[in-house]
């Protein structure tokens, strides 16, 4: 099983001609990638690739399918429905196990000087990688699509690239390589053919028009029917049944009704789970009420018949065995997760009683958050000692290494990262406990009271891991400095809001 798990989505601007996808697919298989998923859409003339790999391994894959996409896509031939820039117009960068966005920042910044070293390609950096506030928006950098690029990067500074120079690769464009969360394209095809409908009802839903927060969205004709198609950008936020329900609601003031939407590429399974909640009503609805995920924890030791201890005691027994890790870190990411764990637990039998029913939105809303937050402190656990275990490499390589201390430095930053974060999301996680006492039902106020203890301790044992590890960092540059500085006044943040 890989140690870190990076997805990478590249938006390739060829949908018609599959011979060239495929031969775009085979030159991204290298070993430690594999191909999830490919979907060709003529009208739009693109194609979506999911891969998922090792960090390093699909660093390389994806500069490699930039490479044999800019010999065979030439973008001064190409028609489709869908804006584009470049003939790889956009490689984003999603983290997935033993990763952070920042980790995903840095891929695409080296994956970006790779392009432009080798290609000859420009890029431009986006979301989470963005150098300035306005390009973190896709549609912002590729505003006048390729024609509009082409004509404007050499004189216009705003068009500077990130990397490479200010001129247009003359048929494979310019490429937008980013890191972000994981995004959902979800199209709606409407009962008329009429696109300016589609338009209309994409301009209501995006956030930017006054839409939804964490939408974005455009009206096409697609397969002679208008398509509402859009891009999710935050589904626990803004989920899949609330824009489709938003899509049908504004369709109805033109007389029109959604009669199928579709998925491009591939979607998380919570966003169906909240989906299956939404349009069936179920009472109590957990994720642990299907099957398949009671079955996959249990086959993986996490609930055992019979008795909860077999599912802890492995994780009890490595923390006592007389190995550096799993440590502290790791058991106040644990420790955060029960807090979690707890606090959803009487969320969840709170909402749907007759006595909370004014609270119904509000509980919902904290079970789906606190579900996400546990997700991230289970992630934790085994973050921590990674970060660790590459500390202590680049103690031991550091000798035979000239920028040895560099590496250090590099890998005390991750290891302090990883408890920083955790200790930001139990800090909330501990605030949300205190905030369902008045809303909750009150025989279960021992376990939100353990929840808080839970997290409080979560929260002085991640802190005290920042400390040791800033205070290991032997700062050699002004950006060390500036991130001892910058931690140091965000763990006192979290010191001093938990001790009020």
């Amino acid at each position: 099983m890989p140690t870190t798990l990076v997805e990478c989505v590249p938006n390739f601007s060829e949908g018609r001609d599959a011979a060239k996808v495929d031969a775009i697919v085979e030159a991204i298989k290298i070993p430690g990638v594999y191909l999830l998923d490919r979907e060709m859409d003529s009208d739009h003339n693109r194609c979506v690739i999911t891969l998922v790999g090792e960090r390093e391994a699909i660093q390389e894959a994806a500069i490699r399918g930039v490479g044999k996409a800019a010999e065979l896509i030439d973008l001064t031939q190409h028609q489709g429905a869908h804006p584009r820039m470049g003939a790889t117009d956009v490689v984003p960068f999603i983290p997935i196990d033993g990763v952070t966005v920042e980790d995903c920042v840095a891929m695409a910044k080296h994956v970006g000087a790779e392009i432009a070293k080798r290609f000859g390609i420009p890029v431009y950096l986006y979301e989470a990688a963005a150098t300035s506030p306005e390009r973190q928006n896709l549609e912002n950098i590729r505003r006048g699509q390729f024609e509009g690029i082409r004509a404007e990067i050499e004189t216009n500074p705003a068009r500077k690239p990130d990397f490479g120079e200010s001129r247009v690769h003359p048929t494979a464009g310019a490429t937008v390589v980013g890191a972000r969360k994981a995004l959902i394209a979800y199209n709606v095809f409407l009962n008329t053919a009429d696109v300016d409908v589609a338009k209309k009802i994409a301009k209501a839903v995006r956030f930017s028009s006054g839409g939804l927060r964490f939408v974005k969205s455009a009206g096409f004709l697609v397969r002679g029917m208008a398509q509402v198609s859009m891009n999710l950008t935050d589904f626990e936020q803004t989920p899949v049944h609330r824009v489709f329900e938003y899509v049908k609601r504004e369709a109805a003031r033109y007389g029109c009704v959604p009669v199928s939407s579709e998925i491009v590429g591939l979607i998380p399974k919570a966003a169906l789970e909240q989906a299956a909640e939404w349009f069936l009503q179920v009472e109590h609805f957990d994720s642990s009420l299907i099957l398949e995920n009671r079955l996959a924890s249990v086959m993986s030791g996490k609930t055992a018949v019979g008795g909860l201890r077999a599912g802890v005691e492995p994780f009890i027994e490595q923390l006592a065995a007389p190995t550096a890790t799993p440590g502290g870190g790791s058991a106040a990411a644990a420790s955060g997760a029960m807090a979690a764990g707890l606090a959803g637990m009487v969320a969840t039998m709170s909402r749907g009683k007759k006595a909370y029913v004014q609270y119904e939105s509000q509980l919902s809303a904290v079970i789906a958050h606190l579900a996400t937050l546990r997700e991230e402190l289970k992630a934790a656990i085994d973050g921590d000692a990674e970060s660790y275990n590459a500390v202590m490499k680049a103690y031991r390589t550091a000798k035979e290494s000239a920028d040895g201390s560099a590496g250090i430095n590099a890998a005390l930053r991750q290891a302090t990262s990883v408890p920083l974060g955790v200790a930001e999301v139990v800090a909330e996680i501990a605030q949300i406990a205190i905030d369902l006492l008045p809303v909750t039902n009150p025989n279960m106020k021992s376990d939100l009271t353990t929840a808080s203890a839970l997290a409080r301790a979560a929260l002085e044992g991640a802190l005290a891991n920042v400390a040791i590890n800033l205070d290991s960092m032997k700062p050699e540059s002004a950006e060390d400095e500036e991130f001892v500085s910058k931690t140091r006044a965000r763990a006192e943040a979290l010191k001093a809001a938990a001790s009020r």
